[in-house]
């Protein structure tokens, strides 16, 4: 059952696929057992194709009639996509749309999945914290034709789960002035603990964006809701997306 997000503008939805979905297929290996929807993991093609089926098929009631998916680089890439169709995924980490009808959909184990939009627009962004410290987010909005005015934050790793080095802190820190993002535990040196949700907030913020929903989910620690890349490597991968359907009222 898709779950979208309240308290969008009318006409824009948003949702994140779980770990668990009735159309599930078993998996030959235990570790991608559940609702992948990622072709990069290891898993068979065939699975993970009748999964994307599944969930084109579950959206068509809400008169989605595309679904563009990206070859994810960690980058500041991002693709303007309304009527074209896509046969092979596009390559960056960001998607923009004012077609109703198209889904945008971005894969994610552990790292932010971002969306924003506007009455008439929407965009998908994949943050890692690499994307996120280069300007993915300021880079998709400049691709927009409105700025946004709302966001909504997907399942991502917490903080508490999120180690990382010094080195990481200090990329952010010398571009954004988010050193209240992170925290150090006693007896664990050269690390800190970062918080991707309010980093993304306070970009967000500077662009205006102070209506931010989502950023309260683990992915690392709700073992049942998500797959998490730092929990276990070999992993599959959620889908977030978003579309536009002004013809239908929620």
């Amino acid at each position: 059952m898709i779950q979208f997000v309240e308290g969008l503008p009318k006409g824009i939805y948003v949702g994140q696929t779980r770990l668990q979905f009735e159309n599930s297929l078993p998996a030959r290996q235990s570790e991608l057992e559940g609702f992948n929807l990622a072709l990069h993991v290891g898993d068979d093609e065939a699975r993970v194709h009748a999964h994307r089926i599944a969930l084109m098929e579950s959206l068509k009631s809400f008169q989605v009639s595309k679904m563009t998916w990206l070859q994810q680089t960690h980058s500041t890439i991002c693709h303007v996509i309304n009527d074209e169709t896509t046969f092979y995924p596009r390559i960056g980490d960001g998607l923009v749309t004012q077609m109703q009808g198209h889904a945008l959909m971005i894969m994610t184990a552990d790292c932010l999945p971002i969306v924003f939009g506007n009455d008439d627009e929407v965009a998908n962004v994949h943050a890692g914290w690499r994307g996120l410290a280069s300007g993915i987010i300021e880079n998709t909005i400049k691709t927009m034709k409105k700025p946004p005015t709302w966001a909504w934050l997907g399942a991502c790793i917490g903080q508490n789960s999120f180690e990382v080095g010094l080195e990481v802190k200090e990329i952010f820190c010398e571009k954004y002035a988010v050193e209240f993002a992170f925290i150090t535990k006693e007896k664990i040196e050269n690390k800190a603990y970062a918080d991707l949700y309010a980093i993304a907030a306070h970009i967000l913020k500077q662009f205006g964006v102070v209506h931010v929903l989502g950023g309260k989910e683990c992915t690392f620690s709700q073992n049942k809701d998500y797959f998490s890349y730092r929990r276990q490597p070999k992993t599959g991968r959620m889908a977030t997306f978003v579309f536009i359907n002004k013809f239908m009222v929620k």
